[in-house]
């Protein structure tokens, strides 16, 4: 019986299909990674380790976590984006991965061709907060002072592309204001500074201002959200007290991968990390971390951190800041 080149090939390709698809049916067959462009201790190594958690018990392997640092999270992130396309390296995403390829030659890669989402976490408020001695108590107020000001009002920051400075600089051009950023290597010494008034505002996360606020020792002003936060929902949001319909600034966290992770892969993860997000559980460890979560699908927060990168060039470009 003669087997023809077309029947070969017709089996081959069959062959192969089922293959992949049973390689993907069996995901995951040996330990994740879950990179961590940071060190351990804050809040995106948290988030890792909670997932972590939380997959390891559903796929019954192993979800480890790693630490990348260095260059600002850019490591880590650059990393990840050469990573194998095959599911067993993942990342947890924050504004940095939009930001920094506008701020840093070393981070070579980009937000559309380089990642892909599997899942939007959630968002954590930022509260812009004041020295009492600061003679203001609403965002309008401040805005009036900081017009009015022989010398520009200073707010400190962990440095150019940190959450601090987006709020920061946001500020400035939406209000049309003067403010003099004054950077720290990290935000103990920012925050130590701003305790002793020796700088004036600062934009902390709600978790963390919350402390100081009920001691008297910060005065808060407005949350940087496009809404209200659920932690202070007291507090309006900047949008709001200073009629700056435009500002919205908060910290987002999602779940991505390199760019060429297969889809049923990602539809997977997505669908899981889903399910654990709506865990009561889950949601509480969550809130202790000041997360208010909003869970995305992979196009909706493809979409969320191409808009958040184009807005950032916008602002990085009209601050007149460069790569470096």
């Amino acid at each position: 019986m003669r087997i023809t080149h077309s029947l070969l090939l017709a089996v081959s390709l069959s062959l192969a299909a089922s293959a992949s698809a049973s390689a993907q049916s069996a995901y995951p067959d040996r330990p994740i990674k879950i990179v961590v462009p940071y060190s351990a201790g804050g809040i995106v190594d948290s988030i890792a380790r909670l997932l972590g958690e939380r997959l390891s018990s559903k796929y019954g392997q192993p979800v480890l976590v790693e630490n990348r640092t260095g260059a600002a999270g850019a490591i880590g992130m650059s990393y990840t984006a050469s990573a194998p396309p095959d599911g067993y390296t993942l990342m947890v995403a924050s504004p940095a991965l939009a930001v920094l390829p506008i701020l840093r030659e070393s981070a070579k890669w980009s937000v559309e061709h380089d990642f892909r989402s599997i899942e939007g976490i959630g968002i954590v408020p930022n509260v812009l907060v004041v020295h009492p001695s600061v003679p203001a108590k609403t965002m309008a107020e401040f805005i009036e002072l900081a017009k009015k000001s022989d010398s520009p009002i200073t707010y400190a920051t962990t440095g150019p592309g940190s959450s601090n400075h987006l709020s920061g600089e946001s500020l400035v051009q939406d209000a049309g204001i003067q403010l003099t950023e004054v950077a720290y290597k990290g935000q103990t010494d920012a925050l130590t500074d701003l305790l002793s008034g020796r700088v004036q505002m600062m934009a902390l996360t709600s978790a963390l201002a919350l402390s100081y606020i009920k001691e008297g020792k910060l005065r808060p002003l407005a949350v940087t959200t496009g809404k209200r936060s659920m932690a202070t929902p007291e507090l309006p949001t900047v949008a709001e007290s200073a009629q700056l319909p435009d500002y919205a600034v908060g910290t987002w966290f999602g779940l991505v991968a390199q760019k060429k992770m297969p889809d049923a892969i990602v539809e997977q993860l997505s669908k899981d990390v889903a399910e654990m997000l709506a865990m009561p559980e889950v949601i509480a460890r969550f809130d202790t971390l000041g997360m208010e979560l909003d869970p995305m699908g992979p196009a909706e927060f493809d979409e969320y951190m191409l808009a958040e990168h184009a807005k950032w060039s916008r602002i990085m470009k009209q601050a007149g800041l460069s790569v470096r």
